[in-house]
């Protein structure tokens, strides 16, 4: 699934339609189909090529896993329909509430 988007989301931003894509890559526009369409699970090569093809490139790296945001994911699976309904909907509330305030702010 990461792999198609890298390939579309590139040909896209670059302007290009998988026929010209599949033309600077020198591979046929159906390989190019396929991969978006996540009915060919490609090589990490065929992905670089693609994408630097598009005029891109692919950067990865390794950070540390945030495990503030696991432990409230976690957190909120306890709860029961009712809570995270109640935890949503105060949480709306503040969101109007401060644009309420932004609004009058930038009127005023």
């Amino acid at each position: 699934m990461i792999l198609r988007s890298l390939v579309r989301e590139a040909r896209k931003r670059a302007g290009l339609t998988q026929v010209a894509l599949a033309r600077r890559a020198n591979v046929a526009q159906s390989t190019v189909a396929r991969i978006e369409s996540g009915a060919r699970v490609p090589s990490s090569d065929m992905i670089e090529r693609l994408v630097r093809a598009a005029g891109y490139e692919i950067s990865v790296g390794l950070s540390e896993a945030d495990h503030d945001a696991s432990s409230l994911f976690e957190r909120t699976l306890r709860q029961t329909p009712k809570q995270r309904l109640a935890s949503a909907t105060s949480t709306a509330r503040f969101v109007l509430r401060g644009r309420a305030t932004m609004r009058r702010a930038s009127d005023g």
